[in-house]
């Protein structure tokens, strides 16, 4: 029983592992395999808590354990492949070699939101801020969606070092942002009280079918689209 409450700290390392494999692929500019193994790395973040809640395994140390990991899941990987993005239009632009460096922000902020998330206790129901899977999966979306568009609007703006640079300081700060978020946790099997989550699942799954890797960073839009809306309503 007790090697069984550690399957928690297990899946949670599970998580970082698959992170470690997505920075190999990043740099090497297989954002396929790196968005792959990322998506792998928070779907072991999910569960990990699942499985704590069920053995009652709860701890300080997979509390910890669990924001080490998504560090360099969801921390490190973005931020490494916004750098690759940058470094690309710094050859085309003719622009200074240290300007790439700055996709790390989106690491710094992603460091301090998940320190902070510790010590947060408004964030057991619901997030504060952008949670950090959320914004890895929009920030390692983008070049699938580069290399996967016809739109020329879309390859122009993904191309130019400005784009990505205000794309960068909006995920530092949206990570970091005091605005309420809903949570995708199902805690009760009702219709009813989960109804907003199942609506955005279902929305998830059109745009996926639809805009195929488009719909990935739709689908983050939508999710802060829906929390702001969903806000409002609650306050009247």
């Amino acid at each position: 029983m007790r090697l069984l409450r550690q399957l928690p700290n297990l899946i949670t390392l599970l998580n970082l592992f698959s992170g470690c494999i997505a920075l190999i692929f990043a740099f090497h500019d297989n954002f396929l395999y790196a968005f792959g193994f990322v998506a792998l790395g928070i779907f072991f973040d999910f569960f990990d808590g699942f499985f704590a809640r069920i053995l009652n395994a709860s701890s300080p140390l997979g509390l910890q354990l669990d924001s080490l990991a998504d560090m360099v899941t969801s921390g490190v990987t973005p931020g490494l492949v916004m750098y690759k993005m940058l470094l690309d239009t710094v050859k085309s632009h003719d622009l200074p070699v240290w300007l790439p460096y700055l996709g790390f922000v989106i690491t710094l902020g992603s460091c301090y939101r998940l320190a902070n998330f510790n010590i947060d206790t408004r964030q057991t129901d619901s997030f504060i801020g952008l949670p950090t899977p959320a914004n890895a999966l929009f920030i390692l979306s983008l070049p699938l969606v580069l290399a996967n568009t016809d739109s020329l609007i879309v390859l122009e703006l993904l191309v130019t070092p400005w784009v990505l640079l205000l794309i960068t300081a909006l995920s530092a700060y949206m990570l970091n942002a005091e605005i309420p978020l809903f949570a995708l946790k199902i805690k009760k099997f009702s219709l009813k009280e989960n109804s907003l989550q199942i609506t955005f699942l279902a929305i998830c799954i059109l745009l996926l079918v639809f805009f195929r890797y488009a719909g990935i960073p739709l689908i983050i839009l939508t999710y802060v689209g829906m929390s702001l809306v969903t806000n409002r309503l609650v306050k009247k």
